[in-house]
């Protein structure tokens, strides 16, 4: 495939450059910031296996985004791994022509069974989300009851088949704010890249409010009663985290402040459901439907143009304009849809 078009920009003037694709809306967790128990039950109605785009379906839509400038994918849920064959998933994607770069996010639960495979397909990048080392802290927060330890295996196995591993967590107010120092020392010692997110008010069930928010400077606050941070670059236009180093060593951490200090003005990230709706914010209240393109015979050509043209016309910038009426008042996605 030609990758030589000229990659669009958006009315910021924001290019296209990284797309995060959601294989599933399914996930094995009920985290209380993104799929909830008492609303994602156990008898939930998740997607149709007929609905979910196929892998070859995301194979020509990676090829076709590619072609106007995305050259970093990031495989994403629901949780990823609960769908099968992903590492054919991988290998495909990894062959399109202008993709640079693909990483997988996980809650790491079923990473046993799939470290080896995803490797062997050419996967090299993992990020895991935990959000406390304390075992009946982080039951809690997952809301099955699932031990830290479990996932803490997962990160070392697949470290031993040589990925590498960077650890999310995502901070709440008197939720699991006790755990910043504790979870900062251990990947600290492991030379792991632990970065801190914002809550944020993604979806519509997740009781988001300004006051459950530990924002990055509050953080860091903490973080310095311990250890000496500097400052590291950025590596390219449009990195999310806000990176530091722990002086005298190569780990880094990183902080993702989409509340307290928003990045809509960098955003290069477009954003792929599982059914094949295309979205450009994590926090949009609809989307395009290119899976309707796909079935429906439409060319490659006549697909591209629609998402350039749905690009060219983004103005999203909603963390710069966040409040908490639009917070409460807004219909959004919610993240196992769209993807984290």
């Amino acid at each position: 495939m030609n990758t030589s078009r000229q990659t669009p920009t958006d009315r910021l003037r924001r290019p296209i450059r990284d797309l995060r694709i959601s294989v599933t809306d399914r996930c094995n967790f009920r985290c209380t910031y993104c799929m909830p128990k008492e609303i994602f039950g156990d008898d939930y109605a998740f997607m149709p296996k007929n609905e979910l785009l196929t892998f070859e379906e995301i194979e020509r839509l990676t090829g076709i985004f590619a072609s106007i400038g995305v050259k970093k994918i990031r495989l994403t849920g629901g949780e990823p791994l609960l769908r099968r064959g992903m590492p054919d998933l991988v290998s495909r994607v990894l062959k399109v022509e202008g993709v640079e770069d693909v990483g997988l996010t996980t809650n790491g639960l079923l990473l046993g069974a799939n470290a080896q495979p995803l490797y062997e397909a050419g996967l090299r990048r993992l990020n895991v989300s935990l959000d406390a080392l304390d075992p009946e802290l982080f039951g809690r927060l997952n809301g099955r009851g699932i031990d830290s330890a479990q996932i803490l295996r997962q990160i070392d196995l697949a470290r031993e088949v040589g990925f590498e591993v960077k650890v999310n967590m995502v901070v709440q107010k008197g939720a699991n704010d006790g755990q910043i120092l504790p979870m900062a020392a251990y990947f600290k010692e492991r030379g792991i890249t632990l970065r801190f997110i914002e809550f944020m008010d993604v979806g519509n069930d997740n009781g988001w409010s300004f006051k459950r928010v530990v924002t990055k400077k509050e953080i860091y606050e903490q973080l310095r009663t311990a250890h000496e941070l500097e400052a590291v670059e950025p590596d390219y236009f449009g990195e999310v985290a806000s990176r530091y180093r722990y002086r005298g060593t190569d780990t880094e951490v990183g902080f993702i402040t989409s509340v307290s200090e928003s990045f809509c003005s960098s955003c290069t990230r477009a954003r792929l459901s599982s059914n094949g709706i295309f979205y450009t914010c994590l926090f949009a209240s609809s989307g395009f439907d290119l899976r309707e393109l796909l079935r429906g015979g439409a060319g490659d050509d006549e697909i591209r143009s629609a998402i350039v043209d749905v690009w060219e016309r983004r103005a999203d910038r909603y963390s710069d304009e966040r409040t908490e009426q639009t917070a409460k008042n807004r219909k959004k996605i919610n993240m196992s849809y769209i993807g984290g």
